[in-house]
């Protein structure tokens, strides 16, 4: 299906950090009552196993950039991949954010990637025939006491598209494999998973947690992480599965990318995860396929007071389920002929020099003549919500001189991503199938 995947939340955790303080851990419904809440490390930030103290905040932004461009493909159908595939398909290790998580029994901290752009959670795992380079050892099943494969003939096995029974009929082997020949295969199972809460010093522990064990991986992974954990809308994501717990609700809070190396974002589960309260507001999530995926509708984009009007697919009125909301992509693309349209309306609202980026990722550039510029106030107008979004995360600093419109065209897929995103509370609660947002200062969560 794609190329390179921004997973939405990686994993990086100290190895020593939850083995002790296991053995006095929370239990899921006292952990729920209050719901709870993970850190969301930026990639390159100095919490983050990815982070480079040499490269500049250009470098940074422009493998941001980069990195969006490639995880577009993740979202495109692919001639050679079948649709009914697209529920496991999962690109390689190029994550947007990351996320801390143990497995097992004792609890063994992993570093994967997280993404709301997938389902299955997988790991490396021990015998190896196959493996890409890691840092960490790998996870040794044998070790966990709370580890059991899932039958072939489970519901579990039956729910995720491309699996088949082991040479000795006992146990449900997966399989899933990415346009750009990354690929994981090995034994679906059930162990223990463990969050660390930051709203208690006691993890969160998640007994019976469906993973992939990988016993044979390859394609573009990072040494540093180990595997991802799916939070999309499949039967088999993490989401999925604490579903009925945290009554279908999470959120995050994104912080805007001139503080992601300063603050880490949040996400919620549960009660905490209620987006609610003055400028709150709300638009029904689509159901369309793949379920991974959570489709929005956007009907228009504002400039200023200058309203713009998407036109449905092939001219028609049908705009139903058009966007899908990432938080994996860094930058919002639009269908071509729209984007013209928009980016010209911002252009005729700038009264400053244009410039070229460098990288020729971002088509709009202005060099700034000062720190202040005036910036057009952009809205999204999705289905009954209409989303202002911040002027300091629709233009993006490509460099000293630089500011970019921080939007692209794309024809085959249209994505709402994480930098228009910033600064919003956006909580989707999957019994109401609806996604609400919120001006937020994330930083001050």
């Amino acid at each position: 299906m794609a190329s390179h995947h921004h997973s939405l939340l990686s994993l990086a955790a100290s190895a020593t950090t939850f083995s002790v303080i296991l053995l006095c851990c929370f239990t899921l419904i006292e952990a729920l009552n209050g719901g709870f809440s993970v850190d969301l490390i930026y990639r390159d930030s100095p919490d983050s196993p990815f982070y480079n103290a040499s490269e500049t905040h250009s470098q940074r932004v422009a493998k941001a950039l980069r990195r969006s461009i490639n995880r577009v493909n993740h979202f495109k159908p692919s001639s050679s991949v079948s649709p009914n595939l697209a529920q496991t398909d999962i690109i390689s290790n190029s994550g947007e954010y990351l996320m801390k998580y143990s497995v097992g029994t004792p609890p063994v901290a992993i570093l994967g990637v997280a993404d709301t752009g997938s389902d299955l959670i997988w790991l490396q795992c021990k015998p190896c025939t196959e493996c890409y380079n890691q840092a960490a050892p790998f996870f040794d099943p044998k070790m966990s006491t709370t580890y059991k494969s899932v039958s072939c003939t489970s519901s579990q096995c039956e729910s995720l598209r491309k699996t088949s029974c082991s040479n000795d009929g006992t146990s449900c082997q997966y399989s899933v494999s990415y346009g750009d020949q990354s690929f994981s295969n090995g034994d679906l199972a059930v162990d223990t998973f463990t969050l660390g809460s930051t709203t208690s010093d006691n993890p969160v522990s998640l007994p019976k947690t469906i993973i992939g064990c990988g016993h044979d991986n390859n394609g573009h992974f990072d040494a540093k992480g180990s595997g991802i954990v799916g939070l999309g809308g499949g039967t088999v994501s993490l989401v999925s599965q604490l579903s009925s717990s945290i009554r279908g609700k999470f959120s995050y809070c994104l912080v805007p990318l001139t503080s992601r190396d300063k603050k880490s974002s949040k996400l919620k589960f549960g009660s905490d995860a209620v987006v609610s309260g003055p400028g709150t507001v709300s638009t029904p999530l689509v159901p369309k396929s793949p379920d991974t995926f959570y489709f929005l509708t956007l009907e228009a984009m504002s400039v200023g007071s200058k309203r713009l009007d998407l036109s449905g697919s092939s001219g028609s009125g049908d705009l139903e389920g058009n966007i899908i909301i990432d938080s994996g992509t860094t930058v919002t693309t639009l269908p071509t002929e729209f984007y013209s349209e928009f980016e010209s309306a911002v252009a005729e609202e700038i009264d400053l020099e244009r410039g070229d980026d460098p990288s020729q990722f971002l088509s709009l550039c202005y060099k700034p003549t000062s720190d202040s510029i005036e910036i057009p106030s952009i809205t999204a107008h999705f289905t009954g919500a209409n989303v202002k979004l911040n002027p300091d995360t629709t233009f993006v600093q490509i460099n000293e001189e630089l500011l970019c419109l921080a939007f692209r065209a794309n024809q085959d897929v249209t994505i709402f991503g994480n930098l228009a995103q910033s600064n919003l509370l956006v909580g989707y609660d999957l019994v109401k199938k609806t996604v609400s947002f919120k001006p937020t200062d994330c930083t001050k969560l």
